[in-house]
């Protein structure tokens, strides 16, 4: 894979704000699924781009144990750590609108911290359950990044959340599964969901929503 010069540039500018190290691990397997290669691609050139940044290819049979760590149920799929595992997933190929959104994701992961609003962040230091959080997303939809910012920032936030981006056209069954039909679609524990770029305060109160449903996300 070949990234254009204005992607090189993009990647290199947001690459500077890199704080602390990045392990990005992202699960194929020995018969490339559809969009594996790509995906696989995609992470080992992205690894290129800054010493900060390790990149780590398990195959999602051989290395059962390694995907059941990181909660990987299908692929592609990457997984974002830093110091922490902030339970950060994509599963996909990031391109188009998620191009961006992926490198802001690695950065932030990076620091530790994001720029949430206090008041969100109190909200959610009140949350001790585990949040499953699926955004489903299409790289043509410029409403998709920020749903998927704001899972990404809730999930650093709180340890009991994590956040997965899904890109729709490549797990049709999940979009059957779920009904999804516009995007961005947000579902929280199976059972709550909501469309459209919502801020983040509507996002803590549907986790909220979601948790007096008494719904267990931690094996699903």
């Amino acid at each position: 894979m070949v990234f254009s010069d204005t992607e090189n540039k993009t990647i290199e500018k947001k690459f500077e704000l890199l704080e602390n190290d990045v392990e990005i691990i992202m699960f194929t397997q020995d018969h490339e699924c559809h969009f594996c290669k790509e995906t696989r691609e995609f992470v080992e050139k992205i690894g290129e781009s800054s010493p900060k940044i390790k990149t780590t290819v398990y195959d999602f049979v051989n290395d059962g144990d390694k995907a059941k760590k990181y909660g990987i149920n299908k692929i592609p799929a990457i997984a974002i750590i830093g110091k922490n595992d902030y339970g950060i997933r994509y599963y996909g190929v990031p391109a188009g609108y998620e191009f961006n959104v992926f490198l802001d994701d690695i950065v932030d992961v990076s620091k530790g911290t994001t720029p949430l609003p206090d008041t969100i962040k109190k909200k959610l230091a009140g949350i001790n359950k585990p949040v499953h959080i699926q955004v489903f997303v299409s790289p043509t939809c410029p409403y998709c990044p920020v749903a998927a910012r704001t899972s990404r920032r809730l999930a650093i936030e709180n340890n009991n959340i994590r956040s997965d981006v899904i890109e729709m056209t490549e797990f049709p069954h999940l979009v059957q599964k779920y009904g999804v039909m516009s995007v961005p679609h947000i579902i929280i524990n199976e059972d709550t969901s909501f469309i459209g770029a919502q801020p983040p305060g509507v996002f803590v109160e549907q986790i909220l929503m979601a948790l007096r449903s008494g719904y267990n996300p931690m094996y699903s």
